[in-house]
């Protein structure tokens, strides 16, 4: 990037970071309450260097300030909200304004744009419930393009297939997971790939490993792609991959990055491996102030040979904080322990939550150790109540939950 470029952009990054800060600060009492506490005011920021001196936003405190509390602006000026799973029984809730989502709406158009997306595309979008709002997104940005959008909707794998083949679907939006259980399927059906139109693969909500893009790539005959988005704010595609696929370009112009050691919260060396850290610039209802992602990545060094200007990232597997990820759904084992005692009227002192994974199909599988206050003679009763907990899951997850009741001694004694 020439000189010039560089310093405009930072300019304008520094410029929209204090506006953002002045904003946060006079309007969101979480925001003004924290810097004073740390002995911070937003004019001290005079470099984007300066930033790594404030502290960090966790999705804890989402939940802390549920509903409205981080809410820059007056609910009159809000114009959509978004829930997304918490880390307790309160969702975390994100608001949006009309401008905000023609932001997005862009962000989104632009990443898709990257992918080779236009109007002569029919494009189908497949998420769990859990990505409903990332599904609308999707759609939004899309048919900004002027593409034909088949809109996100709950279909068997079966349903699925028939809409890709016989609806002409030339780009498919799912995650690295479903994608899998769709390639598995066509390759145990021997269906005839010469009888899709399906050239353009988008994977969202996880890491994709490159065994497993080239497999996909290879079984269904597209060109894979991956989007990294935040459920937080705004949503999907923060950052895509460019025709190179050599990393994600990040929305600079609307997000600062930052990557942190996740043990200690400084920033690592260029290049280093760390937590993605996000600070929105342009948001105008729900700014996110040093928010930790927990996802891990490291920054790429130079300009991309696209001609894009943007920073560029790696997005790596794993996690820096104990999240589970599901199908592109952040899962708190906290959260889904507080779901069980809200259903069972108290905590089990033997339980297990983790996700079990099968020939690709991944599902988040909760066992129960059997005590007196379970137990019943009437197996129907036992049913009901674990009907009941995994009920409750799936309309607070949004993801596929089986739940199981299991004999104590088959836990450890600390009952994870």
């Amino acid at each position: 990037m020439p000189s010039a470029e560089f310093d405009d952009r930072a300019q304008r990054q520094l410029e929209r970071l204090q506006s953002t800060l002045n904003r946060a600060f006079s309007s969101v009492p979480f925001h003004q309450e924290r810097l004073k506490r740390n002995g911070i005011r937003p004019e001290q920021v005079e470099t984007i260097a300066d930033l790594a001196g404030m502290p960090f936003m966790t999705r804890r405190h989402l939940g802390e300030n549920y509903p409205y509390g981080l809410f820059a602006v007056p609910l009159r000026d809000i114009v959509r909200i978004h829930t997304a799973p918490g880390t307790t029984l309160s969702p975390s809730v994100s608001g949006y304004t009309a401008r905000d989502l023609r932001q997005w709406t862009a962000m989104v158009s632009e990443s898709l744009a990257a992918a080779g997306v236009g109007a002569e595309d029919i494009l189908q979008i497949s998420l769990d419930p859990g990505l409903n709002d990332w599904g609308r997104d999707y759609k939004l940005g899309a048919e900004a393009l002027g593409a034909s959008v088949i809109p996100n909707s709950l279909l068997s794998l079966e349903k699925q297939l028939m809409v890709l083949r016989d609806y002409r679907t030339t780009t498919l939006i799912t995650t690295p997971s479903y994608a899998a259980q769709i390639a598995d399927h066509v390759q145990a059906l021997r269906i005839d790939l010469d009888r899709l139109a399906l050239k353009t693969l988008i994977l969202v909500g996880e890491p994709v490993p490159p065994a497993l893009r080239r497999r996909l790539e290879d079984d269904l005959q597209v060109v894979a792609w991956l989007h990294y988005g935040l459920s937080e704010v705004p949503g999907p595609a923060l950052a895509f991959e460019c025709h190179l696929h050599e990393g994600l370009h990040l929305h600079d112009e609307h997000f600062l990055v930052e990557i942190v050691d996740p043990d200690t919260g400084q920033p690592v060396p260029p290049g280093a491996e760390g937590e993605l850290v996000l600070t929105s610039l342009t948001t105008r209802a729900m700014p996110l102030i040093r928010f930790r992602t927990g996802d891990l990545a490291k920054r790429l060094e130079g300009p991309c040979a696209c001609g894009r200007a943007a920073e560029r990232i790696v997005w790596l597997p794993g996690r820096a904080d104990d999240l589970m990820v599901l199908r592109g759904v952040k899962i708190d084992r906290g959260q889904v322990l507080a779901q069980i005692a809200a259903a069972l009227g108290f905590e089990p002192d033997r339980y297990r939550i983790f996700v079990n994974t099968e020939k690709n199909r991944r599902l988040l599988e909760v066992w129960i150790g059997v005590d007196d206050r379970i137990f019943s003679d009437e197996i129907k009763m036992l049913e009901k109540r674990m009907a009941d907990i995994g009920r409750r899951l799936y309309e607070s997850l949004g993801v596929p939950v089986t739940v199981r009741l299991k004999e104590r001694d088959t836990f450890a004694a600390e009952g994870q």
